[in-house]
């Protein structure tokens, strides 16, 4: 390569097609022609992959030069006069289309939105000279993906996008001259591969050889949608292509979160919208129904116990019966779930109607069970429950810490830029009882033993203490209680704390040097670290060895726990948590309340209400009577759920609003039929603080509602007078009492998509790095708290040999109410599956495949197995996904004292055969 095709490194001027122009630095020929209007031919090159000159449909020639350019990897030089039209350009670029045409399928069943099909169009190449080759078979072994290597023309996207993007290295080339071919693994059918069905190869293909399953690519849509995804904390952000009130396909969009990028879940995950078992109408027990304690949901038969009623009979009926309670057992008789999943403004108004109409503060969501432990530690130490710096401050970072996480399958495109990243040279540190998919990507793997991390943490402190890698000014001028925590520290040397926690004491010197020493650290953490009793105390470790290095209010460095669903953190921003308001604004403040008193026309409780695990024990005690619950499925997601499922059965008046008859459903007196993800707007904060929006792509089936629409008329029914219009009305309100995001805008977000708060005034671009001169504490310092070395509720015993580990896995997300009923996903992973290491399987006579039963002093199930060596044999693994081997029955309802956050991640166990 000579000096002129490396990449420019200032602005040059020089002349294209007679015109003078300026290419900005790293900017190519084709890139210049494109901003200018220049229309070049070009297959093997897109925005978001690295450009490989490979098809050779961009050529152009350069005066002086012997050889045509490819215009997608050549950059100019001062001077340089280039033309994209001469004879000599245009003669190559029709025959590299005629060529490449003329390996394409004679029948002409490329996609309408082939790029060969488009450019040959434009170019005018409508025979082809060459003889057809031997076309390959069509490959549909796989339920997500059809490959049809007959239109394939070996530009490469496909394998840059899966190596490069999301950096899953299933795509190659084999063969040699003509015989070059796209192969899978090694050679194997694509549902046989390890392809992990991101579609990201679907997404980069330009000619079908690639399409989704079924040929709906074949599909003209009627209208594209921008909306973002529905599933976890990431916040990607995509295009639905609908046609007929119908989801043909989805593709990723050029959002800040994911850059175009999406992962199984987000791509395929879609017609759940579409199933048969979609509520459409309101429905009512009947009355010689009775609510069963045990669980005898018939899922081939799921509404034999309740009658199709109106909406006005329904709405009547349900509000009937809360208001009932409310006057007999007060407003401590009655609580509400609301959802993650669901808008901003619907959990804003699901907050307000349960403080408003029924005077309590007994409102929460899961929000609970994922990360309160984290928030608590955060709120107390650093004064923000808000991550400091978002994912993509990676590319900034020197150092990852990813510790209690699977992104690879809970935040896959996260995992992606993790991966990227560790690939550019970044040091990457992966703590965690089970080595993940992550690990192979790691520098440094700490398989540490369950229910130690804060002997691990404590112990990386004391090393960078003993190694004096501590930052003192950053203690001095932003930290209060550093004495304190070094004195603590003392005990907590990493030779005493390696026998406790299994890694070698050298080891944490090394990690504690690597992480101290750089210009950047950044840590992130799952549940993996929450869900413990002891999980507030694994958090404020965390937050202390950010604190001491000062790694933290800069680029590339700071503290971000991943939140696991789609809207977590705007719920909880919003004000869906039993002890504060909107923006975290303590309920037993009188000034404060006295402020949302004004705006709601209300006298409100001034004492914290119960969380979701206390609720479920005052429902036992009889204290509490009758709930609402909106989107959420306790009845899968709660701690021991023979325990919940009781409490569920023993209210006297259970109102239900969700998309299908839930698990959750099962035990309601009235369910109100909503509206899915897809069939609303609405605005949703992403784990990265971004407040983006989604919108409405599709109608709602049947008589379903819009949930906004269900609040209102519950509200109107408890007596409120509301006097919203829509999802905007809900917003400007929800401006007026939250500081963090009074600058963002209705019109703004529909013309951004995205803004990240803080954003308090008009205009403002919003903060994506926090904390950089203050923390939002008394003083404006964060506070240093020590945390002692604990162990969990419940360790293991000769009746309980084992450990169970719950979580989620790729295809599925949270309690699979809407994974399990879609097609592609379902197809995907179709079964209950425990993982347990091959020395345990043998030890317990079974191979892979064959069924367990696992037992705790909760309950009991029985499910397939999976042989995973990321393990250790005292461990098991099992997704809390399904309801035929619910995960929940197991786990224990112990409860963190500060988070009030169930130990979901650690109990006792034993096994058997089944």
């Amino acid at each position: 390569m000579t000096q002129s095709q490396h990449p420019n490194a200032t602005a040059v001027s020089f002349t294209l097609n007679g015109v003078t122009v300026t290419a900005q630095a790293d900017e190519s020929i084709l890139q210049v022609a494109q901003r200018q209007g220049i229309e070049i031919p070009h297959l093997c090159y897109t925005e978001t992959l690295r450009a490989d000159g490979n098809c050779r449909a961009c050529v152009v020639e350069i005066e002086g030069e012997r050889i045509l350019a490819p215009s997608c990897c050549r950059y100019p030089s001062e001077g340089m006069s280039v033309t994209s039209h001469s004879k000599r350009a245009m003669t190559a670029q029709k025959m590299v289309l005629e060529l490449l045409q003329s390996d394409a399928p004679k029948t002409n069943q490329l996609t309408p939105h082939s790029e060969l099909k488009h450019w040959c169009e434009k170019l005018a190449v409508t025979e082809c000279r060459f003889p057809e080759r031997q076309q390959p078979a069509k490959d549909c072994s796989h339920p997500a993906i059809t490959t049809s290597l007959d239109a394939c023309i070996q530009c490469g996207r496909c394998l840059r996008a899966c190596r490069e993007e999301q950096a899953n290295d299933v795509i190659g080339f084999a063969g040699r001259g003509s015989e070059v071919q796209i192969i899978f693994d090694m050679a194997d059918p694509m549902g046989l591969s390890s392809c992990v069905a991101c579609g990201e190869c679907v997404q980069a293909c330009p000619t079908g050889a690639i399409m989704p399953a079924g040929d709906v690519g074949n599909q003209l849509a009627d209208k594209q949608v921008h909306s973002v995804c529905p599933y976890c904390g990431v916040g990607c952000q995509l295009t639905y292509h609908v046609k007929d009130n119908s989801i043909l396909f989805v593709e990723g969009r050029n959002g800040p979160a994911n850059h175009n990028r999406l992962c199984v879940k987000g791509r395929y995950g879609f017609d759940y919208v579409t199933h048969r078992q979609r509520l459409t109408k309101p429905l009512i027990r009947r009355s010689d129904a009775p609510k069963h304690i045990e669980m005898d949901m018939d899922y081939n038969n799921p509404l034999r116990d309740f009658r199709e009623a109106s909406w006005e009979e329904a709405l009547e009926f349900a509000t009937k019966g809360l208001k009932k309670i409310h006057k007999k057992q007060g407003p401590n008789g009655l609580a509400g779930f609301g959802s993650a999943k669901g808008s901003n403004e619907e959990a804003y108004l699901f907050q307000k109607l349960i403080r408003t109409a029924f005077n309590t503060n007994n409102v929460d969501h899961c929000t609970r069970l994922c990360h309160a432990s984290s928030v608590a530690a955060l709120l107390q130490m650093i004064g923000s429950g808000a991550v400091s710096n978002p994912v993509a401050d990676v590319a900034d970072a020197e150092v990852i810490v990813l510790i209690g996480s699977n992104p690879t399958s809970n935040h896959p495109v996260a995992a992606t830029f993790f991966k990227n990243a560790a690939r550019d040279g970044k040091t990457l540190i992966v703590m965690d009882p089970r080595k993940t998919d992550i690990a192979r990507y790691a520098d440094h793997v700490l398989q540490f033993n369950p229910d130690t991390d804060v002997a691990m943490l404590n112990a990386i402190m004391h090393a960078i203490i003993q190694l004096d890698l501590v930052d003192h000014n950053f203690i001095e001028q932003r930290t209060e209680g550093y004495t304190t925590l070094k004195k603590h520290l003392q005990d907590y040397t990493p030779e005493r704390m390696a026998p406790i926690c299994g890694i070698p004491a050298e080891t944490l010197y090394e990690v504690a040097r690597i992480y101290a020493s750089a210009k950047g650290s950044m840590i992130f953490w799952g549940m993996g670290v929450s869900q413990h009793i002891h999980g507030t105390d694994n958090a404020r470790c965390l937050i202390n060895l950010a604190l001491i290095t000062g790694q933290i209010g800069r680029p590339g460095c700071g503290l971000h726990p991943l939140r696991g669903q789609n809207n977590v953190q705007g719920a909880s921003d919003v004000g869906l948590i039993p002890m504060v308001y909107p923006d975290y604004q303590r309920v037993d403040n009188a000034e404060i309340r006295k402020k949302f008193e004004a705006l709601w026309q209300t006298t409100l409780d001034p004492n914290p209400g119960l969380t979701v695990v206390e609720i479920m024990h005052a429902i036992h005690d009889g204290n509490i009577q009758g709930m609402y619950i909106m989107g959420e499925n306790p009845a899968m997601s709660d701690p021991n759920l023979n325990h919940a499922r009781t409490a569920l059965a023993s209210l006297k008046h259970l109102v239900v609003q969700d998309i299908f008859m839930t698990e959750t459903a099962h035990y309601a007196d009235v369910i109100l039929p909503a509206s899915a993800f897809p069939e609303k707007t609405g605005t949703f904060t992403n784990t990265d603080r971004r407040v983006q929006m989604g919108r409405q792509a599709i109608d709602s089936p049947g008589e379903a509602r819009q949930d906004l629409d269900i609040l209102l008329a519950m509200a109107k029914g408890l007596g409120l007078q509301w006097n919203y219009t829509g999802p905007r009305d809900v917003f400007n309100e929800m401006r007026q009492v939250m500081p963090s995001i009074a600058g963002i805008t209705w019109e703004r977000l529909e013309a951004e998509s995205a803004v990240t708060y803080p954003c308090s005034h008009e205009g403002d671009s919003g903060e994506s790095v926090i904390f950089q001169e203050q923390f939002p504490r008394a003083g404006g310092k964060a506070a240093l708290i020590p945390a002692a070395f604990s162990h969990a509720d419940e360790l293991p015993d000769d009746d309980y040999p084992y450990i169970l580990i719950t979580g989620r896995q790729l295809e599925h997300w949270h309690t699979g109410a809407m994974t399990r009923r879609a097609s592609v996903l379902n197809s995907l992973e179709p079964e209950a599956v425990a993982m347990v290491h091959p020395d345990l399987l043998e030890q317990i006579g079974l191979h892979a495949g064959e069924s367990i039963r696992i037992r705790s002093r909760r309950g009991e199930v029985v499910t397939g197995t999976r042989s995973d060596r990321g393990l250790n044999p005292g461990q098991i693994f099992l997704p809390f996904c399904y309801y035929e081997a619910a995960a929940n029955m197991l786990t224990n309802d112990a409860l963190d004292p500060d988070g009030k956050i169930p130990e979901f991640k650690f109990c006792a166990i034993k096994i058997e055969q089944a």
